[in-house]
């Protein structure tokens, strides 16, 4: 399991744009997991995608964010 989750649509523009600033970050290694078809994580996370998750910490990174912001959670 990565250390980093990625929450997001299918068919999302905003999405596209968070994967951009990822590989933009260098972001080694992360997991996608589409929100769609699951209630649980649609009511946790809905209208907020895309939504980068550091799972050792919790912490999370709402949209819009950029590279440094990215970079700052993976080294903190």
């Amino acid at each position: 399991m990565s250390r980093f989750i990625l929450f997001q649509r299918d068919d999302c523009h905003l999405c596209d744009l968070a994967l951009e600033v990822l590989a933009d970050a260098r972001l080694p290694d992360f997991e996608s997991v589409f929100i769609d078809d699951d209630e649980v994580l649609e009511a946790a996370y809905g209208i907020r995608v895309p939504v980068l998750r550091d799972a050792a910490s919790g912490v999370e990174l709402e949209w819009p964010f950029d590279a440094t912001r990215v970079q700052m959670l993976l080294t903190g």
